[in-house]
C-alpha cells in the first residue's frame, strides 16, 4: 500500500527522538552544511547578487519596487521557509488578478559555487517527525530568502489574469522587490472564510479556488484529498489519528497549481524548459480500482468517472481513506522531461493527474528544480535566451530530481514505520478493529489492514496454511510485533 504523509506535533517522546536520530545516521542524512557552503550562504544573506536581465548583477535598490502589493503567506503554523506570497484582486473589466511572489533563490546561490553543489547533492528538503533537513542553510531558507512578513525580499513575481470563470487569460513574470504583510495559517484562514469576516483579498481565495476547482473538474484532472497521519495525545498516551486537509489548503494549492501550469505553457512556447510529467495509468489499473471499491463497499456507478468519484469521498472515513491510499497507485511513474530548442517540444508533455502540461515552479526553497524553472520562465516572459548556467544544468536535472525524490520517499516510509512502531510498542498482543484493504495476488494469506483507531496501515498475515484474507471485510487483528528501529508493526488475525 502507498504510504501516508505524516504531520507530527511535539508529541514525540524521548525514545522516539533517539530512534529518529539513529535513523538519520542509518540513512546517511547530512546534519550540517559544509563550511564553504555555509560561508557562501551567510555572505549571500548579507548581500544578495540579483541576476539582471542583461546578464549583469543587480541590487535590491535597482529592482522594480512592488512592495506596495499587500501580499500574504499561507502555511502551517510556525513555518519559516516561506516560498510563496500572494495577493488576489478583481479586475475592473471582470475576472481576477493573481499576484504570486516566489522566493528568488537564484539571488542567493551562485552557480557553480559550494552552496550550489550542496543543493544539487541534497535536491529536496527532507521532513522527519522531529525536524526538517533543509535544502538550503536556514540563514537563507528561514531568513534572508524567505518571504517573511514585514521584510523586503527579492522575488520572482507572477501576474496571472483570469476571466470570470477562473480560466487563465494572460501571464507575466518578472523580478521585483516585495514585502509580505502577514504570515497566515490554514486554520485561521478557514475560520474567517467560514464566518465571512475575511476582507476581500483573502475572501477571494475561496472564490478563485472554487472556480479553479471547477476548471480542474472540466479538464478531468485527479485531485486526491489523502489524509495525513498526526501524532496526538489522548488520556495520557500518544496515538495516531487522521487529519483531513481543510478546504483552504486546497484553494491555496489551486494557486500553486495554476502557476505551475502557466510556467509549463511559457516554457513550451519558448522552446526550452523542464516539465513535471506523469504518464496515463496503465491499462487495467482503473479496473482493478473498481474491484477494490467494490470490496470496500464504495458505490462507484459505471457512468461515474474515476476523477469524479474521488471528489465524493470523505478522507475521515476509514474505508474512504483506504481507497484514497490505493488511488495513489495511479500516480506512480512521475518524472521530469527536459526540452531545449534544438528539438520540438516533447510529445509526452502532459501530466496525467493535472490533465495539462505542468511544471514545478513554486517551492525553490525546498526543491532544487524550481530555481531553474523560475529562470526559464523569466527568460521566456522577457523574450530572452535562458542563462547559460541554467541551460547547461538541464540535462542532468531529471536524474538528480529522481534520486532526490527516491531519497525523500525512503525517508517518509522509514519514518512512518518507526513512528507507528514507537507508538504501539507497549500494545503488542492487543486486538484492534481493522479493515482488510489489500491482499497479495500470489499469496492471499498476506495483505494489508487499515486500523480504525489508531490511524495505522500495516501488514497482516495468517498462518501458512490458513484461510485467505477477506478483502474489504472488517476483522479483528492482534498486534504481533512493534519495535521501533528494528521491526515495523505487523498484525495477525485475532
Amino acid at each position: 500500500m502507498p504510504r501516508l504523509h505524516m504531520h507530527v506535533t511535539d508529541a514525540a517522546d524521548a525514545p522516539l527522538r533517539a530512534a529518529l536520530h539513529e535513523l538519520r545516521g542509518t540513512l546517511e542524512i547530512p546534519h550540517h552544511f559544509p563550511p564553504t557552503a555555509q560561508a557562501e550562504a551567510e555572505s549571500a544573506a548579507r548581500a544578495p547578487r540579483i541576476p539582471a536581465a542583461d546578464g549583469a548583477v543587480a541590487t535590491e535598490h535597482t529592482l522594480e519596487d512592488a512592495t506596495d502589493l499587500p501580499l500574504f503567506t499561507l502555511d502551517p503554523p510556525g513555518t519559516l521557509d516561506l516560498d510563496q506570497a500572494l495577493f488576489l484582486s478583481r479586475r475592473p473589466g471582470g475576472g481576477y488578478r493573481v499576484h504570486y511572489a516566489i522566493a528568488d533563490v537564484a539571488s542567493f546561490v551562485t552557480p557553480g559555487g559550494a552552496l550550489d553543489a550542496e543543493a544539487h547533492h541534497r535536491v529536496t528538503t527532507l521532513y522527519f517527525p522531529d525536524e526538517r533537513v533543509p535544502l538550503h542553510p536556514p540563514v537563507l531558507s528561514e531568513g534572508a530568502a524567505s518571504l517573511l512578513p514585514d521584510r523586503d525580499r527579492p522575488a520572482v513575481l507572477w501576474q496571472l489574469d483570469l476571466d470570470a470563470d477562473g480560466a487563465l487569460t494572460s501571464t507575466s513574470v518578472r523580478r521585483a522587490l516585495v514585502r509580505s504583510r502577514a504570515a497566515l495559517d490554514y486554520a485561521g484562514v478557514q475560520r474567517v472564510l467560514d464566518d465571512e469576516t475575511a476582507e476581500e483579498p483573502l475572501a477571494l481565495l475561496r472564490e478563485i479556488g472554487l472556480l479553479r476547482e471547477g476548471q480542474e473538474v472540466a479538464r478531468g484532472a485527479i485531485s486526491l484529498q489523502v489524509p495525513e497521519q498526526e501524532i496526538v495525545e489522548h488520556d495520557g498516551r500518544y496515538t495516531l489519528a487522521y487529519r483531513a486537509p481543510l478546504p483552504a489548503y486546497g484553494w491555496n494549492a489551486q494557486i500553486s497549481l495554476l502557476t505551475g501550469m502557466a510556467a509549463a505553457d511559457l516554457m513550451l512556447a519558448s522552446g526550452t524548459g523542464i516539465l513535471r510529467t506523469l504518464p496515463s495509468a496503465p491499462d487495467g489499473s482503473v479496473a482493478r480500482l473498481r474491484l477494490t471499491a467494490r470490496a470496500l463497499g464504495i458505490d462507484w456507478p459505471h457512468h461515474t468517472s474515476y476523477s469524479a468519484l474521488i471528489r465524493t469521498l470523505d478522507p475521515r472515513r476509514a474505508d474512504h481513506a483506504a481507497f484514497l491510499q490505493d488511488c495513489t497507485a495511479l500516480l506512480r511513474g512521475a518524472g521530469y522531461t527536459v526540452f531545449d530548442g534544438s528539438a520540438p517540444p516533447p510529445a509526452d508533455a502532459l501530466h496525467a493527474a493535472v490533465a495539462a502540461p505542468y511544471a514545478h515552479a513554486t517551492a525553490p526553497l525546498r526543491r532544487l528544480v524550481d530555481r531553474y524553472t523560475s529562470e526559464l520562465c523569466l527568460a521566456a516572459s522577457a523574450g530572452a535566451e535562458p542563462p547559460a548556467w541554467v541551460r547547461s544544468a538541464l540535462p542532468a536535472l531529471p536524474r538528480e530530481m529522481e534520486t532526490g525524490t527516491q531519497r525523500a520517499n525512503q525517508v517518509e516510509r522509514a519514518c512512518v514505520d518507526l513512528v507507528e512502531a514507537a507508538l504501539l510498542r507497549d500494545r503488542v498482543g492487543e486486538t484492534f478493529e481493522a479493515l482488510v484493504v489489500d491482499i497479495q495476488d500470489k499469496d492471499p494469506t498476506h495483505g494489508t489492514v487499515h486500523l480504525y483507531d489508531p490511524a495505522v496501515i500495516g501488514p497482516v498475515e495468517t498462518a501458512p496454511e490458513g484461510p485467505a484474507l477477506p478483502l474489504g471485510h472488517h476483522i479483528q487483528v492482534r498486534l504481533a510485533e512493534a519495535e521501533p528501529g528494528r521491526a515495523p508493526v505487523r498484525f495477525t488475525p485475532a
